[in-house]
């Protein structure tokens, strides 16, 4: 009996030590220069917010960086992307398949997030498997959401900063 209580507990300890965590660090764009396009650049405010965001992860490890197609967030996220020598990937948030792809490339990982006020929350929510996050007031440039997961939609913790 002893036997086997041990090893269960021997498969039950490397199995959950086989789990490795992925870490998504979400951040919404800087903010944008209102230029009559739908695709404006970052004014000088945002621009300083991405040397802010960059210096914030200037020690963690990061192994992708994603942004969505637009200047806004490609060059908020462009900073730390340079500072880790990675490129900035572009992914389309209209697909959530790209998320679950992500995961797959990066397991274990960390994995850096570019979006919008929408896309963010969006992301957030398919990750932990709930609807708690909101779309991000217009205004509102300085939310990160750094999010865990095991398993998408099951395994998942978030923490949210301001910067």
């Amino acid at each position: 009996m002893k036997k086997t209580l041990l090893l269960l507990i021997l498969v039950a300890l490397a199995f959950q030590g086989s789990a490795q965590i992925t870490t998504f660090i979400l951040v919404r764009h800087a903010e944008k220069a209102s230029d009559g396009t739908d695709d404006p650049d970052l004014r000088s405010e945002g621009l300083e917010r991405a040397g802010k965001f960059a210096a914030l992860f200037k020690n963690t490890s990061v192994d992708a960086v994603y942004s969505t197609r637009y200047k806004r967030t490609r060059n908020t996220v462009a900073p730390l992307a340079q500072q880790k020598g990675l490129e900035v990937q572009v992914y389309d948030a209209a697909k959530p398949e790209t998320i679950d792809a992500i995961i797959s490339k990066y397991t274990g990982g960390t994995v850096v997030i570019g979006g919008h006020s929408n896309t963010i929350p969006q992301i957030a929510n398919l990750l932990t498997g709930k609807d708690e996050y909101k779309t991000f007031p217009d205004t509102d440039y300085g939310n990160i959401l750094i999010v865990t997961v095991l398993e998408r939609g099951k395994a998942a913790k978030v923490t949210w900063l301001n910067y």
